[in-house]
């Protein structure tokens, strides 16, 4: 599973070079408000059922929306922007990299069937942490390394994982993503 998990990220991070590039990588991100805002400029709200959520800043979010979409556990994956300022933003312009979203997948998830913990292991997988503003080609602010929780428990949970993701050795430089 491990290593079929892994060749799966490598051809979907390779296949997903169709994502465009942006601005400088080293750019700063704006403020971060709580709203995401999906493709369709709807705001993705926190699930009216007992799923749990998270959403995530892997790069292309259709790269990350494709592997988490194929997990036994996961109930929907929408792709969206968070993270920045400009309300109800185009994807023409999040492409320039001076909204300060991130490109995300809100993951909701049956906690009776796969944990916070093993979302999370899949996130470390599934993108490089340790680039600052890029993923393969794509590069900008757009395509940083994020975690947006949404509860305080989500929050200690995402960091317990960072830390974690960064002493597991997987990693030969520190990790970047932001929580």
């Amino acid at each position: 599973m491990n290593t079929f998990l892994r060749l799966f990220s490598w051809t979907t991070l390779f296949c997903c070079t169709a994502c465009s590039k942006a601005d400088d990588s080293t750019a700063k991100p704006a403020a971060t408000p709580k709203t995401v805002v999906s493709q369709s400029n709807e705001p993705l709200v926190k699930p009216a059922s007992k799923a749990s959520v998270i959403t995530l800043g892997g790069g292309c979010f259709w790269c990350v929306e494709a592997v988490y979409q194929r997990i036994d556990g996961i109930t929907k994956v929408t792709s969206g922007y968070m993270g920045g300022t400009v309300p109800k933003p185009t994807y023409k312009q999040i492409c320039t990299g001076r909204t300060g979203h991130a490109e995300v997948v809100k993951v909701e998830f049956d906690s009776a069937k796969i944990s916070l913990e093993k979302v999370l292991a899949v996130f470390w997988k599934v993108h490089d942490p340790t680039t600052l503003n890029r993923q393969g080609v794509d590069i900008g602010t757009q395509y940083r390394s994020a975690i947006f929780f949404h509860t305080d428990a989500d929050k200690a949970a995402a960091e317990k994982s960072r830390k974690a993701a960064g002493r597991s050795g997987e990693f030969r430089s520190p990790i970047v993503t932001e929580i």
